[in-house]
């Protein structure tokens, strides 16, 4: 039995690595092994703080003999007769020094406290406020024995899918975060008190408004005559070919609005409707009126109709007060099938129990995304499968059709349609039994040495295939490992099913053997059913810059583990210096990228030291790493929209640098450089008189706290030559800001 036990998975497993933490970061798993029921995520019935420890002499020992001592909370039920301690304080009256001694009548044990249950029911609800045409605010917002726990607030795209900070008006830009704070732990009524920050009264409200239609979709019991929130909703078809206004008032529909959004997801402007668009709405807007999800689509409109009516469907949904969606709205991320030459991700956007937005990878051996490098066939086929899924997975209750599978990338569309499902049950708001999904999942340590196929079935893994990479970083294949190699496989290969992640190190093989527990570690957040806190991918980031340039880094994440890092060392024109950047920073950029695979988490990448010689460049790279995992964050704690320091942006063609500064979360100041055909800086006497006039027109205005062009720049100038150059500018300002965003 000692290779064929089945082993159950457990995270105190995991745990036990933390000596290997550049592998594994067992506290970013955030798994929980065993089931939990529904009913132990409710909150426990409030109980009364034990009375204080009287001065006067203590009531009798009791006739029983405690076997250990007395704590303020019995652990049993009470006998006949007083314990030495009150276990509650009276439910009237607090309790006082009592007059005599308590061994001459002691008093009955005191009765419980009954505390009333709070009319709402714990869990997570995402709520919208008032609709208009440029998206809404919402809230998704944790309650728990009736006050919020935790709040995030959303502002939405006219897609109504939330997006960064700094893509919104920067009058909200500091305003998540207070709002936020100021939120957190309000009752219901105290949440609708909270004060509005200035200069985004708007949307402050709005965010109130959510917060306040949460609470009454989490009544227990909800009012008889209340069926929709009054006001005016909106919902998007998955495909974002209409947007749909309901208003309800007193639980009637009195008003319907549909309009345009085209293929950027942005509202079109009615009077640039063409004569199709116009006829289409004319004939939806009565049908949905009328008849809501029943409309009959009008002959040769039916592809309209379709689209329009789902967005109906979205629409009433956030407008239904008790909101039946099994699922909470959000970012989901999951794996299909793995298989020796890689697997498939989809990273999805649930709202309502529907998907709206998905987007689909194929990863290699080494468990990275090969983005174009992957089959052509695989390539070709992401699009059409992407359109299929938003197409037809609109409604979880049509799912179970499938979506077809693309040809000549049948095994990746399936695959797709396994993790686009997958990514479904995550979001689950009452969870299926066990913590894993059944299947083939992958894992590979972050500096891919070992590639694992671990088979699992009801929390218990029944086999692992373990292959290992070569020095050109591609796995070789079983009739060339080497008798050692082979040796090692088939020890850690029954050491894992008889003992999972606990395995013993293999003599002499301290690395790799460490590196076969980061990959089942891997293999098994793959495989759990719970969303990580950061999302997969490569995220571009950048220390602080000063005149000569800045520092960069390219951070692929994997369950919030760095799987790969490039660094670079760049000029003013954001080209990497390479072997021409000062001796000590080329020196010291492989030690520190070393550093930072073996550091593995972001935590540990921070503690990494500088080199000698290179102190600033080594700073400003940690920095960017940091900034690296914050762009990756999938909720974000008081929402910035940039990060605080130095960035550079240029233009297309490399001819204008702009420096910003950015503090407090907004662009305060800008300087402008103007480069030659080689990078360097223009001295003031190369510059042209249109040049000098930008410059100063930028350099020289602020507006309030936030620099004057630190929100939508747009082109300027007095003549010509003027709007040429400052137009070249403005595209430096916004990549500046792209690369300061957060």
């Amino acid at each position: 039995m000692k290779n064929k036990k089945f082993i159950s998975l457990t995270i105190s497993a995991a745990l036990l690595l933390s000596p290997i933490a550049f592998t594994i970061n067992a506290p970013a798993l955030n798994l929980k092994v065993d089931a939990v029921s529904a009913a132990s995520e409710e909150a426990p019935a409030a109980t009364a703080k034990p009375a204080p420890k009287p001065t006067a002499k203590p009531a009798p020992k009791p006739t029983a003999k405690p076997t250990a001592k007395p704590t303020a909370k019995p652990t049993a039920k009470p006998t006949a007769k007083p314990t030495a301690k009150a276990t509650v304080k009276p439910a009237v009256k607090p309790a006082v020094k009592p007059a005599v001694k308590p061994a001459v009548k002691p008093a009955a044990t005191a009765k419980p406290v009954t505390v009333k249950a709070s009319v709402y029911q714990d869990g997570v609800y995402v709520t919208y406020g008032q609709a208009y045409s440029k998206g809404t605010e919402g809230a998704k917002v944790t309650i728990k024995n009736g006050k919020i726990t935790s709040v995030e607030l959303l502002r939405t795209s006219p897609k109504l899918i939330d997006r960064d900070a700094r893509n919104n008006y920067q009058t909200l830009w500091q305003a998540y975060g207070l709002m936020e704070d100021r939120l957190v732990g309000k009752t219901r009524e105290g949440a609708a008190a909270v004060d509005a920050v200035s200069g985004a009264t708007r949307s402050s409200n709005g965010w109130k408004l959510a917060v306040d239609r949460a609470f009454e979709r989490a009544l227990k019991v909800k009012p008889a005559d209340a069926v929709y929130f009054d006001g005016e909703h909106m919902g998007i078809d998955p495909e974002g070919k209409y947007a749909v206004f309901t208003t309800y008032s007193a639980n009637k529909l009195t008003d319907v609005k549909v309009y345009a959004l085209n293929a950027a997801g942005d509202f079109i402007d009615e009077k640039t409707y063409t004569a199709e668009q116009t006829a289409a709405i004319a004939a939806i807007k009565p049908a949905l009126l009328a008849n809501g999800i029943a409309a009959t689509a009008t002959a040769g409109l039916e592809v309209e109709f379709k689209a329009a009516v789902k967005a109906f469907w979205d629409a009433q949904q956030n407008a239904i007060i008790d909101n039946k969606s099994a699922y909470v709205d959000g970012f989901y991320s999951a794996y299909g099938t793995a298989r020796s030459v890689g697997v498939e991700r989809a990273d999805i956007v649930i709202r309502n129990g529907k998907l709206v937005d998905v987007k689909l990878f194929r990863l290699g051996t080494n468990l990275i995304d090969r983005g174009a490098t992957a089959y052509a066939s695989v390539v070709k086929a992401n699009a059409p499968m992407t359109a299929k899924l938003l197409a037809n997975g609109s409604f979880i209750a049509n799912y179970d059709e499938k979506v077809d599978g693309i040809s000549g990338a049948t095994e990746s569309s399936h695959s797709w349609n396994q993790a686009v499902e997958r990514a479904f049950e995550k979001a689950l708001k009452v969870p299926t039994a066990g913590q894993y999904y059944d299947g083939k999942f992958a894992g590979v340590d972050n500096q891919s040495k070992v590639l694992l196929l671990v088979d699992i079935a009801s929390d218990k893994v029944t086999a692992v295939k373990v292959s290992l990479f070569g020095a050109d970083k591609k796995l070789i294949a079983e009739d060339k490992l080497s008798p050692g190699q082979k040796d090692f496989v088939a020890k850690v290969t029954a050491d894992l099913l008889e003992n999972g992640v606990n395995i013993s190190e293999v003599a002499d093989q301290a690395a790799l053997s460490a590196a076969v527990k980061a990959a089942m570690v891997d293999a098994m957040t793959n495989a759990s059913k719970q969303q990580g806190a950061y999302k997969d991918g490569t995220f571009t980031a950048f220390g602080n810059a000063y005149d000569k340039g800045t520092n960069q880094a390219n951070v692929t994440l994997r369950n919030g583990m760095i799987v790969d890092v490039v660094l670079a060392r760049v000029g003013m024109n954001l080209v990497d210096l390479g072997p021409k950047a000062y001796p000590e920073v080329v020196k010291a950029i492989p030690q520190l990228t070393a550093s930072f695979m073996a550091a593995g988490t972001r935590e540990e990448a921070q503690k990494v030291d500088a080199i000698s010689g290179a102190t600033s460049s080594s700073t400003a790279l940690k920095a960017a790493v940091d900034r690296a995992f914050g762009k990756a964050e999938i909720v974000e704690t008081g929402k910035a929209a940039y990060f605080n320091g130095i960035f550079i942006g240029v233009n297309k063609d490399k001819m204008v640098n702009v420096m910003v500064t950015v503090k407090n979360g907004v662009p305060t100041n800008m300087t402008v450089y103007f480069l030659d055909a080689a990078g360097k800086v223009k001295t003031a006497d190369q510059l042209l008189e249109a040049e000098k006039a930008v410059k100063n027109e930028v350099e020289g205005t602020t507006y309030g706290i936030m620099h004057k062009y630190g929100y939508k720049p747009t082109a300027f100038g007095n003549n010509d030559a003027e709007k040429i150059v400052s137009a070249k500018v403005v595209e430096a300002i916004k990549a500046a800001l792209e690369s300061a965003g957060k």
